[in-house]
């Protein structure tokens, strides 16, 4: 039987300062809500300077909201941030629909992606790690067996496990992860005669689709977030028998859960061991530069800002005003316009990638210390 996706509203709270925000806000939620498979019904939005003590939102937003529910069939609310466990016990009684926030919607995107066991570990321990902080303040909502949004997950148990039973499941999955690990580290060991390069960038700003051009690949390409979990390496198409390596990485976002970013350490462990970056960017979305500033940040925390680094600034076939984006030329070294649709800029990104790549060949394999 058909299975119909769920109806949802998406819920936003911000402060008066970031009111600019709230449009692509609300306009990413609705990019992941879809990933998960949902039908945005509705987008509703507060600002307020701090989150009411009961509901988050104010009881005048509250009762807006379920005057929404009620006209239009709402299957759930999906919150813009992550939401204490009181909040979540409180909004789903008073609304009584099923209560979602980021964070959960991430890890549900995650879950229906991973493909490999490592991503499904990764994946279910950031999801454990999570409820471990919600198990005080959700009752009846961690006893819901509906599924949908919320509830999906790789070696998912049911949803009442307690906190010991939580715990003694993480240990499990860690000392899995420890033995895959083990395995990466072996072929990392392998490939210390490659020079390395990691694609990185935001989700959905087409590294796959890059990558799939210099390696001659197939690798899956969709309009959708996160699509890439799972890390794919292959060799570069540049030159016969040169000795690189490509990553392709998951995508970077804003606020993405700290759950996930310390499950998948292990995996972007790639992006630290590599000789040069290339950060592919979506220039045909307004915030763009935002997203940047997102990508930049993660590498911050990752201690990978040093690495010598490509800009690709790609989709610069959706542009209308070229101007403003041959700015970003100036702005930003080593940086090229492409599009991997139309196969703009393709070559000259290449050309400069093959100067580079003989450049760090000639430095790591016939360099010698006096």
């Amino acid at each position: 039987m058909l299975t119909l996706p769920e109806r949802v509203l998406l819920v936003s709270l911000i402060k008066n300062s970031e009111k600019e925000k709230i449009k692509s806000r609300l306009e990413e939620l609705e990019s992941l809500a879809k990933t998960a498979g949902c039908e945005v019904v509705g987008k509703i939005y507060q600002i307020r300077e701090s989150p009411d003590p009961k509901f988050y939102i104010g009881k005048g937003k509250v009762e807006e909201i379920k005057n929404f529910i009620e006209e239009n069939s709402i299957d759930a609310i999906i919150f813009d941030k992550p939401l204490q466990g009181k909040y979540h016990r409180n909004l789903e009684e008073e609304l009584g629909v099923k209560i979602i926030d980021r964070t959960e919607l991430i890890m549900d995107i995650f879950a229906q992606h991973a493909r490999t066991a490592e991503a499904k570990i990764q994946v279910e321990l950031a999801q454990l790690k999570y409820r471990l902080t919600q198990l005080k303040g959700k009752g009846k909502e961690l006893s819901r067996l509906g599924g949908g949004i919320g509830t999906r997950g790789p070696g998912e148990k049911k949803l009442e496990v307690d906190r010991r039973r939580i715990l003694e499941r993480i240990r499990h999955l860690n000392k899995e992860l420890q033995r895959i690990e083990k395995m990466r580290r072996e072929r990392v060991k392998r490939r210390k005669d490659f020079i390395q390069i990691s694609l990185v960038g935001y989700t959905n700003a087409g590294k796959s689709s890059l990558m799939n051009i210099l390696t001659n690949s197939s690798l899956k390409v969709e309009d959708a977030l996160f699509v890439t979990l799972d890390t794919t390496t292959r060799r570069i198409k540049l030159w016969d028998n040169l000795p690189c390596l490509i990553t392709d990485t998951v995508g970077f976002i804003e606020d993405l859960p700290p759950q996930l970013f310390a499950s998948f350490r292990s995996t972007l462990s790639h992006i630290k061991e590599a000789d040069i970056l290339i950060e592919v960017v979506d220039v045909s979305e307004e915030n763009f530069k935002e997203k940047m500033n997102v990508v930049e940040k993660t590498l911050i925390e990752m201690d990978a800002a040093n690495i010598p680094r490509i800009y690709a600034f790609n989709k610069i076939d959706l542009v209308l005003d070229r101007n403003l984006i041959k700015s970003l030329i100036k702005n930003y070294e080593n940086s090229f316009l492409i599009s991997c649709k139309t196969g703009e800029g393709i070559k000259e990104l290449k050309n400069f990638l093959l100067k580079k790549l003989y450049e760090l060949l000639k430095f790591k394999f016939f360099s010698f210390k006096i």
